[in-house]
């Protein structure tokens, strides 16, 4: 890991940055410079007067997302701030280009409690979508609520992103080993913008028609214990609150452990080494283990197996069943652009994990998901996402 560290530094101290921005067009003559600028963009600025949703054809809008974070919640590393998030943002922008051919840039506010709301809607014009990065729980809801009107799509990739991985997973996970989705009971370690995001994705799954019922039932807990209706601080947290009436049905209390014990699947999205080989072993039989904290997973897979888990996935990419937001973000966006949506909706997530997770024709318990460099699949999730957009009529239609 040392070595890696410093190969880092010194690439992105030699490279200033991995990031550069590059004309698509000549500017050599005259005539090239009155064309590319004025007097002949004077017409091109008309035409978008006329009809705003022309800017589409006309501008980089079109195939050009925004980045934005408040560098709050950065990988691993916490509330680091706007500049120090830069890097993090700048490697967000490479995935989106090498993987679906998008433009994106970084856009960074510095301060976790500055309101930036108002001010990535202005900006907004220039954008065809918008990618939320690292803003902590529960900012993170809030922001991402607030600009969900503003015409083009807006998305919080830890959020959805994740959930819609662990969806595709859970999918393949079930068929590995046999279990019936609306059976299953589900185990969760963290309430927080990846945790909140894929209990309402998992409560979502009628939008599919290949899964028209959801998930069984969920237990979530925090740091407190399990989620439950007669917890005091619940009143303190909308999104808590809302989880504790919506999973939870035999109404269980206690710690982390009680909340495993008996569950088909535990989804880890919360903290390092939280979980004991002793608490996989009270997991029903062919047990389904995500543990997705970076870079140290609340279980290292090694143990999970050796404590009985039939499918192990994690967020690390030095053992099978890598789950990374990388097999999904550049397909979404990368729909939602093609087929000019003004929003990301719930179908259109649910279409993204099923697309994902038929990428595995027949899923093994150490192949649950395409390979996480896998090239083609930001283009098969990105046929389903546009397909759904427009199934959905939440599309921009151009004059």
């Amino acid at each position: 890991m040392e070595k890696i560290y410093r190969e880092s530094l010194e690439l992105h101290r030699r490279m200033r940055g991995k990031l550069e921005v590059r004309g698509k067009v000549p500017v050599r003559t005259r005539r090239d410079l009155s064309r590319a600028y004025t007097p002949g963009v004077a017409q091109v600025c008309r035409e978008i007067e006329k009809d705003r949703n022309r800017s589409y054809l006309y501008t980089i809008k079109a195939n050009t997302v925004a980045i934005v974070t408040d560098g709050s919640a950065v990988l691993g590393l916490g509330n680091i701030g706007g500049y120090a998030a830069i890097p993090v943002m700048e490697g967000k922008a490479l995935l989106f280009r090498d993987f679906a051919g998008i433009d994106a840039f970084p856009i960074c506010f510095e301060g976790y409690h500055t309101d930036f709301i108002e001010d990535v809607k202005n900006i907004a014009p220039v954008f065809g979508g918008i990618n939320l990065e690292d803003i902590a729980a529960p900012k993170c809801f809030a922001v991402e609520e607030a600009l969900q009107d503003i015409g083009i799509p807006v998305m919080h990739d830890d959020q959805h992103g994740t959930a819609v991985v662990i969806l595709a997973a859970l999918l393949n996970a079930c068929r590995a080993t046999g279990k019936n989705l609306s059976d299953i009971t589900i185990a969760m370690s963290g309430a927080g913008a990846a945790g909140y995001a894929t209990f309402r994705l998992l409560k979502c799954l009628g939008y599919d028609r290949k899964a028209c019922v959801p998930v069984g039932d969920m237990v979530i807990c925090d740091t407190k214990g399990i989620i439950h209706k007669d917890r005091p601080d619940l009143l303190q947290n909308k999104y808590k609150y809302i989880i504790a009436h919506e999973t939870n049905r035999e109404g269980r209390t206690g710690t982390l452990a009680d909340a495993i014990r008996g569950a088909d699947v535990f989804i880890g999205v919360s903290a390092p080494g939280i979980v004991t080989g002793k608490m996989i072993r009270s997991m029903n039989r062919d047990a389904v283990v995500f543990a997705m904290a970076n870079p140290v997973p609340e279980i290292m897979p090694d143990i999970a197996r050796k404590a009985g888990a039939a499918v192990v996935g994690t967020g690390r990419s030095d053992f099978p069943n890598q789950i990374n937001n990388v097999q999904a973000f550049p397909g979404i966006f990368r729909g939602a652009l093609d087929a000019r949506a003004t929003r990301i909706t719930d179908e259109m997530k649910v279409a993204a994990a099923h697309a994902l997770s038929g990428m595995v024709k027949e899923p093994k318990r150490a192949r649950i998901l395409p390979g996480t460099l896998n090239r083609k699949v930001a283009w098969v999730v990105a046929d389903a996402v546009e397909k759904a957009a427009r199934e959905c009529g939440c599309t921009v239609e151009i004059g």
